[in-house]
C-alpha cells in the first residue's frame, strides 16, 4: 500500500493538482516540487524537458517517494516515457484521465490548451482519438498564460483577460462543448476561460488525475503531511502561492537544489 508520493511540476501551478489529490486521498504523505527557477518548460527542446523531469522526479525519489505524479503537462506529453524507463517506481502524468473525460464529449468537438511543447506533441489528440477517433480535437498552444500566473497576474485583470480573449477566440465558433486546461498554471484562470466559453465543460487535469487514481491507490497508509520545495521564490511568490491554495502557508515552502 502507497504511503508517500511525489509531485513535482515545472512551477508553482501544479499546486493546482496537488490539491485535487490531497482531497482524494488526505491520508497520504506527499512532497511537491516546483521547479520555478526554469519555469517554462513548455519551450524548450524535448532532449530539456526530459533532462528537467529526469532532475525533478531523482529529487523526489531521494525522499523516498512510493510513486510519482508528473503534475507538469509538457512533462506529460513529452518525457513520461523516458521517466518509466529510467524510475523503478510508478509514474503518472495527466494527459490519459482529461483526455478520457474529453472525448465523452456530445457534440463531438472539444477544446485543448497547452503549452507550446504539449501541444506540438499531439499527445491529447492521440489519446482522445483512442478513446473515439471520430472526436474533433481543436488545439491552442498558450503560452503567455504561465508567466502571467508565475507573475502574480489575476484572472481578472485586462492584461489576463485580453490574452485569453485571444487565445480562446478560435474556440467559440467551433462548437466545443469540453474544454481541457492542459497545463496546471490553468485553472487559475478558470473563471477567465468560463466568461469566455459558457457553454464549455472546463476539464481540470488534476481533478480528472485524482479521480482515476482512486482506483489505483485506495486508502493509502502515510499520516497525511506534506512537504513542499521550490527551487527558487519569485518577488510574488507569497500571493501566488495564497491565490493557488490558501490552506497552504508559503513559510512552510523550502527551496531545494536539485540537479542541472
Amino acid at each position: 500500500m502507497l504511503r508517500r508520493i511525489g509531485v513535482f511540476d515545472s512551477g508553482i501551478g501544479g499546486l493546482t493538482v496537488l490539491r485535487r489529490l490531497r482531497e482524494a486521498f488526505p491520508v497520504l504523505d506527499m512532497i511537491y516540487l516546483g521547479d520555478l527557477a526554469r519555469v517554462p518548460y513548455g519551450g524548450r527542446s524535448v532532449e530539456t524537458i526530459t533532462r528537467y523531469a529526469v532532475d525533478d522526479a531523482a529529487f523526489l525519489l531521494r525522499r523516498d517517494v512510493d510513486a510519482v505524479v508528473a503534475a507538469c503537462g509538457t512533462v506529460s506529453s513529452n518525457s513520461l516515457d523516458a521517466l518509466r524507463e529510467r524510475f523503478d517506481v510508478p509514474i503518472y502524468g495527466v494527459i490519459d484521465s482529461a483526455a478520457r473525460r474529453a472525448a465523452a464529449t456530445k457534440t463531438g468537438a472539444v477544446g485543448v490548451i497547452g503549452t507550446q511543447a504539449t501541444v506540438k506533441s499531439g499527445a491529447y489528440e492521440r489519446r482522445i482519438h483512442a478513446a473515439d477517433p471520430s472526436v474533433r480535437v481543436i488545439s491552442r498552444a498558450c503560452p503567455l498564460i504561465v508567466p502571467l500566473v508565475e507573475n502574480g497576474v489575476g484572472p481578472g485583470d485586462i492584461l489576463a483577460e485580453t490574452v485569453c480573449g485571444r487565445y480562446l477566440a478560435d474556440f467559440r465558433e467551433a462548437g466545443i462543448d469540453r474544454l481541457i486546461m492542459g497545463c496546471t498554471h490553468y485553472p487559475l484562470y478558470r473563471t477567465a476561460f468560463e466568461r469566455l466559453l459558457p457553454d464549455a465543460e472546463m476539464i481540470d487535469v488534476g481533478e480528472a488525475l485524482a479521480a482515476d487514481l482512486r482506483e489505483i491507490f485506495g486508502e493509502g497508509a502515510g499520516e497525511g503531511r506534506t512537504e513542499f520545495f521550490v527551487t527558487e521564490r519569485s518577488a510574488a511568490f507569497d500571493e501566488l502561492v495564497r491565490n493557488i491554495d490558501p490552506l497552504v502557508d508559503p513559510e512552510s515552502i523550502r527551496v531545494a537544489q536539485i540537479e542541472d
